[in-house]
């Protein structure tokens, strides 16, 4: 693998870990996170709590990494309580693009309907869509999406088992366009562990995503470090969410696990290809 370049964002003034080429042939490049990224990170609509974890989600580089831009039509994949909601709407709306959010029907989108109500103008424009489709909602139409995005769920999908995961990767590659990116960041379990961790801990080996995507047609593009950590053990009785934010142990080893931070996760993009 070579590293890539690392490049100052100076709207942000954070360096951009290196990026690292998942071909072993092709020459490095990096991104810079344009004026568009920084603007929609530097939001006035975000929340303070949302801000605060920046430093462990590097939003601005990883976006960048991802190639996401103003006009893309965007998919958020389980927004959850819209986390990258809060940037994505205002950057989409920025250039012109589209946000689609798709999760569950509906309780899966019960959370992003509360902000849009509460804030028609930043995310009125979003649309909703069910993810997996089971055929009877909404759904982000077939071949129409630049970028897709999923945030630390793909182990959400491992939970209902391996076919459900294989399926979500399917439709996934379905609503791209040819040439279109799945950008997966998710929890990152050693490769050397055993994979029954997979089914219970959060955590999710970065060869078992790989093999679910390629299985469904895409190519690996492009590997990032810019959300590892490394102080991450992956050893714990309450799995990943032993960490920030969850802090599943109460005040238990509190100060230990904040020392630790945020999870040690991967960080994969993905292409259709265009033919």
């Amino acid at each position: 693998m070579r590293p890539l370049l690392i490049v100052a964002s100076a709207a942000l003034a954070i360096a951009i870990p290196a990026a690292v080429s998942a071909d072993h042939h092709g020459g490095g490049h990096a991104a810079k996170p344009g004026d568009a990224i920084a603007a929609a990170v530097a939001a006035p609509t975000r929340t303070p709590a949302n801000l605060a974890r920046d430093q462990y989600r590097h939003p601005a580089e990883t976006l960048a990494f991802f190639g996401v831009k103003p006009g893309d039509t965007v998919v958020e994949l389980w927004p959850g309580g819209g986390w990258y909601s809060e940037i994505l709407a205002p950057l989409t709306k920025s250039g012109g693009g589209t946000l689609y959010v798709a999760a569950p029907w509906e309780r899966g989108l019960n959370r992003f309907k509360e902000k849009q109500a509460a804030d028609a103008a930043t995310y009125g424009a979003v649309k909703l869509a069910e993810f997996p489709s089971a055929g009877a909602n909404p759904k982000v139409p077939d071949g129409s999406a630049d970028v897709v995005l999923t945030f630390r769920n793909v182990h959400n999908w491992r939970f209902d088992g391996a076919d459900n995961t294989a399926n979500a990767f399917k439709q996934i590659f379905a609503m791209l366009k040819p040439g279109g990116t799945l950008g997966v960041v998710e929890h990152r379990l050693n490769e050397s562990d055993d994979a029954a961790k997979e089914e219970k801990s959060g955590y999710m080996k970065e060869s078992s995503i790989i093999a679910f995507a390629e299985a469904a047609g895409f190519k690996l593009a492009e590997k990032s470090e810019i959300n590892a950590n490394p102080k991450d053990t992956k050893d714990y009785e309450k799995g990943v969410w032993t960490l920030p934010p969850s802090l599943r142990e109460g005040e238990v080893d509190r100060a230990k696990y904040v020392a630790i931070g945020e999870s040690d996760r991967m960080t994969l993009k993905f292409v259709k290809p265009a033919s």
